[in-house]
């Protein structure tokens, strides 16, 4: 079981800013940015690399629940912005085998990433 199975089942405690019954996202414990939201389905799939055609709807519900995060948290503005980020195996940067996205905000984001 990993730590966000552990979390969506509750065993492990998160700052939750949105939880319906597709997906959880709260605040990161090691923020990359002052805003780090991960958004993690309930749906164990491993990584982004491994959905099917099954998986479409819930993966819009993913982009879609980030948007809503983002509005309400203050950043969805072309002022201020707001990147997502989805890691995929090692070499992506992928450190829980849980697929999740990251919304990063609230300090300039450099291009190209890492």
């Amino acid at each position: 079981m990993t730590i966000f199975e552990k979390i969506i089942a509750r065993e492990i405690p998160a700052d939750i800013v949105h939880e319906d019954d597709l997906c959880i996202a709260f605040r990161d414990v090691s923020p990359q940015a002052p805003t780090h939201i991960l958004i993690i389905p309930k749906k164990v799939i491993p990584r982004i690399g491994e959905t099917t055609g099954d998986d479409q709807s819930l993966l819009g519900h993913l982009l879609l629940t980030a948007g809503n995060i983002a509005t309400d948290l203050g950043v969805n503005s072309t002022d201020s912005g707001f990147r997502l980020v989805i890691n995929n195996g090692k070499n992506g940067g992928e450190s829980v085998p849980h697929l999740h996205i990251h919304l990063l905000a609230d300090r300039p984001l450099e291009w190209p990433p890492g």
